[in-house]
């Protein structure tokens, strides 16, 4: 499947990117943000006087951290945690962190820093040879986050078969160069495959945004909330609508029971239950995302799995523990389901046929967000 990502073709309705026109970004996000505690941990890191004041207040402790935390070439850890973050991990007083943002802040940046900055964004933009006459995903698939291979390599090949299925044209890219208006006008929906990280340019943002406010769709799964820090407020507030909290690890998978709005159209739609029992690894969230207006589709029961979470962390919800639901941004419309770490919730029956119908209605259901006004 990998070499196939590659290719410049098209198959059962099924688009891969061709080769994309490279430019220099510069307008990435937090180029010019001074140092601090809440920088992103890969910019400090990528810094050598920045990473200096860690060591010095605690040495050695980034050097033992494993490599897919403190590691500056994405995907890595270090991209979706703060600086504030990675030092908790030290056990350091606020106090002492408190001195780290002083120092931190006193540092300047450098035009080297930028450009470091920046490196792991693109305005790459691919083209796509795709078939006319046919609902048109654009699935991307650039992670500077965390990146669970399996999950990500799973998700991609149920994708491909709903397309057989359904009769999508669907283009796949790592290349965030492909969000822009040009491109985007293409698309019936954007499916972001457990993408971790800020992927996308201040430009790119802008054109994302604008395409969900004019009626464009937004379809994701698992990964696509479940970040410990974001720098794009406007993702976890607004789009998905519910900030991640942790999920357990005591221990991290676990069977748990899902209780289904049944009168969601896109509960009619997947034919699911009242209820199903699987096993996922279960993500909580700070906020319910009703309070952004969200419908939900999909509940956790509480009472059906341990919700301790790293160092013994309570990730209670209550009796409102949505995993699955859809809102309307703009005119636009949004979808997000929570299921989707173990490889196997994409052929799990019921999770499956939640993901397929979520798309479907997010890039099918032009008058579910009518201009509000």
């Amino acid at each position: 499947m990998k070499k196939l990502l590659s290719m410049t073709t098209v198959l059962a309705g099924v688009a891969f990117a061709a080769p994309a026109f490279a430019g220099t970004v510069t307008d990435c996000p937090n180029r010019d943000a001074p140092f601090s505690a809440a920088s992103p941990l890969i910019d400090v890191l990528l810094s050598p006087a920045a990473k200096a004041v860690i060591d010095k207040h605690a040495p050695g402790r980034l050097d033992k951290m494993p490599p897919n935390f403190a590691g500056t070439r994405p995907p890595t850890f270090a991209a979706i945690l703060t600086a504030e973050t990675a030092t908790r991990f030290t056990g350091m007083t606020a106090d002492k962190v408190a001195e780290i943002d002083r120092e931190l802040r006193a540092i300047p940046v450098t035009d080297a820093d930028k450009a470091a900055r920046c490196a792991r964004y693109d305005n790459d933009v691919p083209s796509f040879n795709l078939p006319k006459g046919k609902v048109r995903l654009l699935v991307m698939e650039k992670i500077n986050g965390f990146k669970d291979e399996p999950s990500v390599n799973a998700a991609h090949a149920a994708l491909v078969a709903m397309a057989e299925r359904r009769g999508w044209a669907i283009a796949f890219t790592e290349k965030a160069g492909a969000i822009n208006p040009k491109t985007l006008a293409q698309f019936d929906a954007v499916v972001w495959n457990n993408v971790s990280g800020d992927i996308l340019t201040l430009s790119q943002r802008k054109a994302f945004k604008d395409y969900m406010a004019r009626g464009g769709a937004f379809a994701a799964m698992h990964g696509s909330a479940g970040d410990p820090a974001y720098f794009w407020d406007w993702y976890p507030d607004t789009l998905i609508g519910a900030r991640f909290a942790g999920h357990p690890m005591a221990p991290q998978f676990q069977e748990a029971r899902v209780v289904v709005s049944t009168d969601h159209p896109v509960a009619k739609a997947a034919k699911l239950p009242r209820e199903w029992r699987m096993t996922d690894e279960w993500y909580s969230f700070k906020t319910s995302p009703r309070a952004v207006g969200a419908q939900v589709i999909a509940s956790l029961d509480e009472t059906t799995y341990s919700r301790k979470g790293m160092m013994g962390a309570s990730l209670d919800m209550g009796a409102d523990h949505p995993i699955a639901w859809t809102n309307c941004i703009g005119r636009g419309r949004m979808f997000y389901t929570a299921i989707g770490h173990m490889p196997q919730t994409y052929s799990q029956p019921q999770a499956l046929a939640l993901l397929e119908a979520g798309i479907d209605w997010a890039a099918t259901s032009k008058k579910a967000c009518p201009a509000r006004r």
